[in-house]
């Protein structure tokens, strides 16, 4: 399907710079760009890139000033990164959706499937499951028993879902992740560890998106909750009885121990730990890799480090710590000076 820049901005309400009947049917990066591409700029480490790009179309910033004249026709937009976000957005809903199941899917005849869905080869449905309309599920799919699922939901390959989790609307889950396995949950004994049951569940609220090979665990008793709108990057490991805030974000392997709650509107890097039975408020920014071993309190904080402590002490603590040898040879020299002024 082809759209001209007049087309596109339209849609993203921009000003064109170039020929508005320029054609796109793809997109490519701008480092990349070809012809019938639509491209965009908004890192100023690639605006070097617009003077030579193949692409038919680019959009960038308002306030963006070029040096040189740009082969591409132009859309200029108060944010271009969030317009490309808006166009991708809709290129992926105009793409053909799945309906129907196959034949060798498996549905328990106990099973409520909404209109319009898809389940795909080898799709496993249990008993008193319900699913919604319009959801699709993918080939090699576990789905366990008197599991709900809401509507226009996307549960790709070899996603399993434990009995009794709940999946509101509009969720997408990636291949390989757990939803509902037990908690890691034992007490000690004389004789070793006893398993604690986790009769609990996950609920994963609408506009949730999971990453792949990520694992949610069910609750010991109650439920561990994803908040609406939340998204979780790949490989992440959320604990028992947990809670993930409304609309926080969180990046590859990030691991959050049983019976903490993370606040509304958060943002992990990678590798983020954070301990358990924690609060951590809403609003709260952490760095990749930091270790979180206290309750963050104050909103809106950035914290880095492991522990994790205030950004500006971090650094300010960082110049110190890169200074270190520098200081201890100096204090050695210092201990031998006064030696030697003490033997005199």
């Amino acid at each position: 399907m082809e759209f001209t820049a007049k087309q596109i901005a339209e849609l993203i309400n921009g000003t064109i710079e170039g020929d508005e009947n320029a054609s796109v049917s793809t997109f490519a990066k701008i480092e990349e760009g070809r012809k019938g591409a639509i491209s965009f700029l908004s890192n100023p480490k690639y605006t070097h890139y617009i003077y030579d790009t193949d692409s038919s179309v680019v959009i960038i910033n308002k306030d963006l000033e070029l040096e040189n004249e740009v082969k591409a026709t132009l859309i200029r937009v108060d944010n271009a990164y969030e317009c490309v976000a808006k166009l991708l957005q809709m290129y992926e809903s105009m793409k053909p959706q799945k309906t129907g199941i196959d034949s060798l899917a498996f549905i328990s005849p106990k099973a409520t499937i909404g209109k319009n869905c898809y389940i795909g080869a080898f799709a496993f449905i249990g008993d008193g499951v319900v699913i919604g309309d319009n959801t699709q599920i993918y080939p090699n799919t576990y789905i366990g028993d008197k599991v709900t699922i809401g509507n226009d939901c996307i549960i790709n390959p070899n996603v399993t879902i434990y009995q009794g989790c709940i999946v509101n609307n509009r969720v997408t889950i990636h291949s390989g992740t757990v939803i509902g396995a037990d908690g890691f949950g034992f007490a000690p004994s004389e004789n070793g560890y006893d398993k604690i049951p986790q009769i609990g569940i996950v609920t994963i609220e609408d506009d949730v998106e999971i990453g792949a090979n990520t694992c949610i665990d069910r609750s010991t008793m109650g439920s561990t909750y994803i908040r609406k709108g939340a998204k979780l990057d790949n490989l992440i490991q959320i604990a028992h009885n947990a809670e993930v805030g409304k609309n926080t974000v969180m990046a590859a392997q990030c691991g959050i121990a049983g019976s903490t709650k993370v606040g509304d509107w958060c943002m992990f890097g990678g590798q983020v730990g954070i301990a358990g039975h924690l609060h951590i408020t809403d609003h709260t920014t952490v760095g990749a890799q930091a270790g979180i071993t206290g309750s963050i309190k104050k909103e809106g904080q950035t914290i880095i480090g492991s522990p994790a402590i205030d950004a500006k002490t971090y650094m300010k603590s960082y110049a110190v710590y890169r200074r270190l040898t520098d200081m201890y040879m100096q204090i050695n020299k210092m201990q031998k000076e006064i030696e030697e002024l003490k033997r005199k």
